[in-house]
């Protein structure tokens, strides 16, 4: 019979959340996840689009203790990896409970439990679960973030955050502007130039523009070199390959690409094909922030003027764990990132834990799982 008192409850269903699940099956220990949408893994499900390929080879995106088929590419496309997670999840037996939004979840000194209410999207009632541990597996992800800009209300066109882009098929001969140049915003911007679309993207932060070869090369590196090292690697054969970027309105920053990522979580550009179109100006970048928004034009702040048909905001996700966790002063600070450094970054105090907030994509996610785990089956023994 499950007790409570040594229950694991995990909070989302992401690959981040299933690898925890897993983990902890793996070693028998009662867990229960709950997860606000109706899906697990809702992300890649519900808001990805449709040429969304994993950037890193496979080895370094396997969940824990499920290996992906030899079959697949290297590469993984996304209904290939959403293959392999309904796989995961049914050869784990996990089930979510889903439409379940966690509202608080606070440690009980008296008791030495969590206690957590999450609101039935389903039913409308509040339920109260209670375990001796609690993760946060709730994504880097979770909340799609877009911008206050002046005037956006204005605009006449179609607005959307990248969760709402599958394609660029309905954007043919349209106008259009990506706001954000991580490797959502040039994925997104080559698909739209690819479907015809007249597209501008705004590159306002100076990005490291690398290969997938490169970015497998540096992580084969990294285990006999140090950061620096590789860093000047990656910088030296991005130049020899990609030339002067700042030709073309790109910055190169002055830190190497694997320590901002480590340091700030900002990813090298992983490119699949946009630099060809920047560089053969089909892609048009926009160097400078927006200043306000009136109809269809935008203003820069380097005085441009500019219209478009359509905005795709690719400006990333913010997390509301903070508005949920309460009494934590420890694991997450108030944009919900570990507050201790790698690699103690995932445990707390009072049974509380989090898994995949490293920075350190599936590969960090997949360490994090199998470190709860072990850690809870070690607290319990000791129960």
């Amino acid at each position: 019979m499950e007790k409570e008192n040594e229950r694991v409850i995990v909070v989302g269903a992401g690959p981040s959340g299933l690898s925890v699940a897993a983990s902890l099956r793996n070693q028998s220990i009662p867990y229960i996840i709950l997860e606000r949408e109706n899906c697990f893994a809702s992300l890649w499900k519900k808001y990805s689009y449709d040429r969304l390929h994993l950037h890193l080879k496979k080895q370094f995106c396997e969940l824990p203790h499920k290996p992906f088929p030899p079959s697949f590419p290297s590469y993984i496309p996304k209904d290939k990896f959403l293959q392999y997670l309904e796989d995961y999840v049914s050869h784990f037996k996990i089930n979510p409970l889903y439409h379940r939004t966690v509202e608080n979840a606070e440690y009980d000194e008296g008791s030495e439990k969590w206690k957590v209410k999450a609101k039935n999207k389903e039913s409308g009632e509040v339920e109260e679960y209670e375990g001796r541990f609690l993760v946060v597996a709730s994504g880097e992800t979770s909340d799609p973030f877009v911008p206050e800009i002046d005037g956006l209300k204005s605009f006449t066109g179609k607005v959307i955050h990248s969760t709402g882009f599958k394609n660029g098929k309905e954007f043919k001969d349209e106008h259009v502007l990506v706001v954000g140049s991580g490797n959502s915003g040039m994925e997104i911007a080559l698909d739209l130039v690819n479907h015809g679309a007249k597209t501008s993207i705004v590159v306002r932060s100076k990005v490291h523009i690398l290969s997938r070869g490169m970015v497998n090369l540096g992580l084969f590196l990294m285990k006999y070199l140090s950061m620096e090292m590789v860093d000047s690697v990656m910088v030296m054969l991005s130049k020899m390959v990609y030339g002067d970027v700042t030709n073309y309105g790109v910055g190169r920053p002055s830190e190497g690409p694997f320590y901002m990522k480590v340091k700030y979580g900002k990813y090298p550009i992983i490119d699949v094909g946009t630099f060809h179109k920047i560089k053969s100006r089909e892609l048009k970048v926009l160097p400078a922030e927006i200043e306000c928004v009136s109809g269809k034009n935008v203003l820069f702040k380097n005085g441009q003027l500019h219209s478009f048909d359509s905005i795709i905001f690719c400006t990333g996700f913010k997390r509301s764990t903070h508005k949920w966790l309460k009494g934590d002063d420890y694991l997450l600070n108030d944009d919900g990132i570990p507050k201790p450094s790698y690699p103690i970054h995932w445990k707390g105090k009072n049974g509380l834990y989090c898994a995949g907030l490293s920075r350190r994509g599936f590969y960090g996610a997949a360490a994090d799982a199998k470190n709860v785990a072990n850690d809870v089956r070690s607290i319990m023994q000791n129960l």
